[in-house]
């Protein structure tokens, strides 16, 4: 080791000796570290920013939808009287389905009456008078739960003539009263509930009657007209999602895979193959509403398929995923090593053979990565869904079976969700959050399996 600097005529004048010990940073070296020190600032900083908004996000999305999981109802012991039911006394079932649904409206309000009386709580509203048939205790309930005890009494006929416990849900705006969301400010504004019906509330409240419980129904069931948001469920979207997901999964995957093969392993390098390869880019970054465009003019208007239906949506979701499982899967067959394709073809193997034996299987992690994230996009996608008409209509009856799951009229979770957040009831607004938040769990839970499969299966050469 010298400290004569090295000369180089070729390359100009030499640099001055270095003074001072090797161990101390000179004012060059220190200039460097202060720039790399501030660009990992700028690292930390982004990424720190960055999971701000996503807390940010994730915060707005639970606080706002995590009351969707919770209704508020009252547990009431309803008499099912007989000379409102059944008149005749026979148990015929066709005399019990001629009674109309308002006829059960006087069984809620004995009910509720009972419970005030039972509890010794003192309103105005135990004395109101009944005019036609409406009652200001009726705007306590849910405008379904007269249509929950005639299903009841349907069901088991046997029913008529006892007192049974009955779980009875509120009102919407009862609902949000119990979770915040209406106050008594806002109730002055309001033809639906006034000072005196809040006040019972509090009373019914305080005595363990009006209690707020698990909404499995919002998980489980369809969805609810306009006047009965609290009621409203997601259970018949998140079918209509599995059905499109079963088509999009059918026809993408094998099509996308087989185009993949080919344009890597077997197609010609000309001038067609490269217009397919920059269409296929192209088709990747095309909004996704034009797919939907096309949707309605090819599989409703020409080919006459049910507008609506899983299958249309599918059909759709399969021409908008179909780019994304190629690219994915040309570049896992392309990460393959090309020694693997000329070992297998030195030991007397074909192309195609070298292929499905050797490098499609190292290929398929990539793959079904590539695949899962591509139907994990379909599944959150709604503007192609709107406008083969998937929101047009209220979800309210599951499908008779498989093939009704396919071709009848249904929605799915973000066409759901875009409708709930259409509505003008704040009831609507809560399910819109909570339905993100189920949307949210299932995208989650698609990704973390394509990050499994992608480590299970890898293998490094």
């Amino acid at each position: 080791m010298t400290d004569v600097p090295f000369t180089d005529a070729s390359s100009g004048p030499a640099r001055p000796a270095r003074t001072g010990s090797l161990l101390e940073a000179d004012a060059r070296t220190r200039r460097r570290n202060a720039a790399e020190a501030r660009f990992r600032l700028y690292g930390i900083a982004a990424v720190g920013v960055g999971l701000f908004f996503l807390a940010a996000l994730l915060y707005a999305i639970f606080s706002n939808g995590i009351g969707a999981f919770q209704q508020t109802g009252y547990t009431l012991q309803v008499e099912f009287r007989e000379d409102v039911l059944d008149k005749t006394g026979n148990r015929d079932l066709e005399d019990i389905k001629s009674v109309k649904t308002f006829a059960y409206s006087p069984l809620l309000r004995a009910a509720m009456l009972r419970e005030i009386e039972t509890h010794g709580i003192d309103t105005p509203l135990a004395d109101a008078k009944t005019t036609g048939f409406s009652s200001p205790l009726d705007k306590l309930f849910s405008d379904g739960a007269r249509s929950t005890l005639r299903d009841m009494v349907l069901a088991d006929p046997s029913l008529i003539g006892q007192t049974v416990a009955v779980r009875i849900l509120a009102s919407s705006r009862v609902d949000g009263y119990l979770k915040g969301r209406v106050s008594r400010e806002s109730i002055e504004r309001d033809k639906n509930l006034d000072a005196v019906h809040l006040d019972l509330i509090d009373k019914l409240r305080e005595a363990g009657v009006a209690t707020k419980g698990f909404n499995l129904a919002f998980i489980t069931g369809p969805d609810a007209s306009d006047a009965r948001p609290e009621q409203a469920g997601l259970g018949v979207a998140m079918l209509g999602s599995l059905y499109m997901m079963i088509v999009v999964l059918l026809l993408s995957l094998p099509i996308g895979v087989a185009a993949s093969i080919y344009l890597e392993e077997f197609a010609p390098q000309n001038r067609f193959t490269d217009i397919i390869e920059v269409n296929i880019s192209n088709l990747a970054a095309v909004p996704s509403i034009v797919f939907g465009i096309l949707g309605l003019a090819v599989f409703i208007q020409f080919v006459h398929l049910p507008q609506s239906a899983p299958l249309v949506g599918g059909l759709v979701l399969s021409l908008m995923t179909l780019p994304t499982i190629i690219i994915s899967t040309r570049a896992s067959l392309k990460a393959v090593p090309p020694s693997i394709r000329d070992a297998a073809l030195g030991v007397g193997a074909s192309k195609m053979q070298a292929v499905f034996h050797h490098v499609l299987p190292l290929a398929m992690p990539g793959i079904l990565t590539g695949t899962i994230i591509g139907l994990a996009q379909a599944l959150g996608e709604t503007a192609p869904l709107l406008l083969i008409g998937m929101v047009g209509f209220i979800a309210s009856n599951y499908p008779d079976g498989a093939i009704s799951g396919f071709l009848a009229p249904n929605s799915a979770m973000p066409a759901q969700i875009y409708e709930w957040a259409k509505r003008a009831d704040p009831a609507f607004y809560e399910r819109a959050w909570g339905g993100i938040i189920i949307l949210l769990l299932f995208l989650m839970t698609m990704n973390i399996i394509a990050i499994i499969l992608r480590r299970r299966f890898e293998r490094r050469w």
